[in-house]
C-alpha cells in the first residue's frame, strides 16, 4: 500500500505522464477543478498536487490560464531531458523478436528521417479525397451508421466486391466464405491460429516480412526458414527435406506473388506443384497475397488458392498497399477452417467497424478503382527504376539488385560483406532509415543484403540521401 500523501501520489501519477511525453512541454496541466473530479479529491489536494509538480520545475502557473507543462529549457528536471536511450529494454518487448523491435524503435527516435524503410506508396499516391467523398456518402446515406452494431465477418458490400475481384486472381470464392479483418496480419494470426498451437513448426521463406517472425514469436510457435528463389520462390525440394526431419510442421507461409523482401513472383507451375505437395502432406498452405495486385503484368497473377480443389490452401490478402494504408482493412479465406477461423475473429477482436468497408466497397466498384490501379502501378514502376539507376550509380562496385516486376520495394546485397545493421546506425546519422536485412530471418545470413522502398515519388531530396547512403557504405568499407 502506498503510504505517500495522496498529493504526492497524484504528482507521481503526473510525473510518469510528463516524462512519457503524453502531456507535452507546453501543454495545459488539467484545471484543478479538473483534478478535483477525476480523481475525487479535495480542493486542496489537488491545489497541493500542482504546487509540487511547479515546486519540482515541471508545472508553471500562468496567470488567468492555469497550469502548463514547462517547456525545454526552463529549469525542467534533469529526468525529463535526458535522451532517449538508442538501444530499449527487452523487457518491453516481451514475446516478439527482439532484434527487428530494437531496430523499429531506433527508426522511430529518428522521426525527421528520409524514410526508406517502409513498404507502401506515398500518401499522394492514393485516391485520398475520392475515398473521402466515397465516406461523406455512405454517411449521409446511413446517418446512424456509427450507432449500429458492425456486421459479423464484415459488411456484405464489402465482402461481394471482394469475391468479385478475386476472380481476376482464378479464385472462386462466395462472400459468405470471406472474413474481414485488420489488415493482413490480423489475417495471419487467425491462420495460424487456427491451424497450429505454440510448440508447432511453421515452415517460412527465407528470407522473409519480419512481421511475420514477430507474429510466429508471439503466438510461441517456431519458424523453419526454407531456401527462396529470387526467381521462383520457396524450394519444394526444402520443403521435402523438411518433412522428413520434422514430425511438426503444421503449415507453410509463403507470399507467391511479389514477395516481400525478394519481390520474386513464383510461376504457376511451382504454384501448382507447391499447393498439390501440401495437400498430400496434410499441411495447410497459408498464403500473403498482398502485393499481387501491383504487378507490372496486364495479365493479373494467380493466387495458390486458383490450384486449390480441397479448401487447404488459406489466402489472406488487404488493400494497405493498393489503396488505401491508413484504414488497415483485409481479409482471409479459410477453405476447411472457415468456422474456426469465424470463431477467432469474434473472440479476438470482434467485427470491423463498418465504414471504412462502405467506403472501399463503394470505390471498388467503380471504374476509377481500376484506373487508380492502372495509375499506381504505372508510378511504382517509374519510381523502382529511377531508384535502382541511383543505386547503380552511386553504390560503390559489387552492390547487386535486380529490379523486380512490381511492387514497391528493392532487394540490394551490400559488396564486401558490409553488414546492414552497421548501415542501418551510420545512415540513421545521416538521416536516413533503411530496413537492414538482419530484420528479414531470425538467422545472421542476410545481413549483407537491405530492403529500400520505392514508394516516395523521385525527388531531388531523395536521389540527395541515396548519394548520401552510397558514401556511408564506401566509408563503412574504407573505400
Amino acid at each position: 500500500m502506498d503510504t505517500q500523501p495522496l498529493y504526492r501520489q497524484l504528482a507521481s501519477h503526473y510525473l510518469h505522464a510528463i516524462e512519457a511525453g503524453t502531456l507535452a512541454p507546453g501543454e495545459r496541466m488539467p484545471s484543478v477543478r479538473a483534478l478535483m473530479a477525476r480523481h475525487d479529491v479535495s480542493l486542496s489536494t489537488a491545489l497541493q498536487t500542482c504546487r509540487h509538480l511547479e515546486n519540482q520545475g515541471l508545472l508553471e502557473a500562468r496567470p488567468r490560464s492555469g497550469y502548463f507543462v514547462r517547456m525545454p529549457g526552463r529549469h525542467a528536471l534533469a529526468a525529463v531531458e535526458e535522451p532517449v536511450p538508442t538501444v530499449p529494454d527487452p523487457a518491453q518487448y516481451v514475446g516478439i523478436h527482439e532484434r527487428v523491435s530494437a531496430i523499429i524503435a531506433r527508426g522511430r527516435q529518428s522521426p525527421g528521417a528520409i524514410n526508406l524503410c517502409g513498404a507502401s506508396g506515398a500518401p499522394s499516391l492514393y485516391p485520398v479525397e475520392a475515398l473521402k467523398t466515397a465516406a461523406m456518402r455512405a454517411l449521409r446515406n446511413d446517418p446512424e451508421l456509427f450507432g449500429a452494431q458492425a456486421p459479423p465477418n464484415g459488411h456484405p458490400a464489402f465482402r461481394s466486391i471482394l469475391a468479385k475481384r478475386a476472380l481476376a486472381a482464378r479464385i472462386n470464392v462466395h462472400q459468405d466464405e470471406i472474413i474481414v479483418t485488420y489488415g493482413c496480419v490480423e489475417a495471419l494470426n487467425l491462420a495460424l491460429r487456427a491451424v497450429a498451437q505454440p510448440g508447432d513448426v511453421i515452415a517460412v521463406e527465407s528470407p522473409t516480412f519480419f512481421g511475420l517472425l514477430q507474429i510466429l514469436e508471439s503466438l510461441g510457435m517456431r519458424a523453419l526458414e526454407i531456401p527462396t528463389s529470387p526467381q521462383t520462390g520457396i524450394s519444394l525440394e526444402a520443403l521435402e527435406l523438411a518433412v522428413q526431419t520434422y514430425d511438426n510442421i503444421k503449415a507453410v507461409v509463403v507470399v507467391p506473388n511479389l514477395q516481400n523482401p525478394l519481390g520474386s513472383i513464383m510461376p504457376d507451375a511451382n504454384k501448382e506443384n507447391l499447393v498439390h505437395w501440401c495437400e498430400a502432406q496434410g499441411i495447410p498452405l497459408i498464403e500473403d497475397d498482398t502485393y499481387g495486385a501491383l504487378s507490372n503484368a496486364d495479365t493479373p497473377l494467380a493466387a495458390l488458392k486458383a490450384w486449390d480443389h480441397s479448401d487447404n490452401v488459406i489466402h489472406c490478402a488487404s488493400i494497405n498497399k493498393v489503396l488505401a494504408p491508413g484504414m488497415r482493412l483485409g481479409w482471409i479465406a479459410a477453405g476447411k477452417w472457415h468456422a474456426r477461423v469465424e470463431m477467432l475473429k469474434y473472440a479476438q477482436s470482434r467485427p470491423n467497424e463498418a465504414l471504412a468497408q462502405i467506403t472501399v466497397a463503394d470505390y471498388m466498384a467503380s471504374p476509377a478503382f481500376d484506373r487508380h490501379v492502372r495509375r499506381l502501378r504505372g508510378n511504382l514502376r517509374e519510381q523502382r527504376e529511377r531508384m535502382a539507376e541511383a543505386v547503380a550509380a552511386y553504390f560503390p562496385v559489387g552492390t547487386r539488385l535486380s529490379v523486380p516486376a512490381g511492387g514497391v520495394c528493392l532487394w540490394i546485397e551490400l559488396p564486401g560483406k558490409l553488414s546492414s545493421e552497421a548501415l542501418f546506425n551510420a545512415a540513421l546519422v545521416e538521416g536516413i532509415h533503411i530496413a537492414p536485412g538482419v530484420m528479414f530471418s531470425n538467422s545472421r545470413r542476410f545481413d549483407h543484403f537491405l530492403r529500400v522502398s520505392c514508394g516516395m515519388p523521385w525527388s531531388r531530396e531523395l536521389d540527395h540521401a541515396i548519394r548520401r547512403l552510397a558514401a556511408v557504405v564506401s566509408r563503412l568499407l574504407g573505400a
